[in-house]
């Protein structure tokens, strides 16, 4: 498995990648592993600024539908197109091309509330 270390994680199994204000966001290898093979994502908060902790979306795989949670407040500027048509990317690049939703952040000081690679290993029991 694996967990760049370059990245803040959620204990909803989400990456963070922050680049000055803006975050990206995508789930982790361990989640869509856990998921299995990812089949749509609904994403109709584009535009909208919601807090840590709201519901940003959805991810429908084989065998369930889990909600997507944002990580961080602020508003969603982004969302990955090419996932309309690919959702496996998901799966084959859960930190590349399977990223999610890019955020503007509204209050920076939440990113110490992330975890670092060692204490999601931890969450996991990897």
């Amino acid at each position: 498995m694996n967990f760049p270390e370059n990245l803040k994680y959620t204990k909803e199994h989400e990456w963070v990648a922050i680049e000055g204000d803006i975050a990206t966001v995508g789930v982790t290898d361990f989640a869509q592993g856990e998921l299995g093979d990812i089949v749509f994502i609904e994403i109709e908060t584009q535009g909208q600024t919601l807090s840590k902790d709201d519901t940003f979306g959805t991810i429908e795989a084989v065998k369930t539908v889990s909600d997507l949670f944002m990580p961080l407040s602020g508003e969603i500027i982004e969302f990955n197109n090419h996932l309309e048509n690919e959702p496996e990317a998901v799966n084959n690049a859960p930190y590349t091309n399977g990223w999610m939703i890019k955020i503007k952040l509204s209050n920076p000081s939440e990113i110490d509330s992330l975890l670092d690679v060692s204490a999601y290993k931890a969450l996991i029991g990897h």
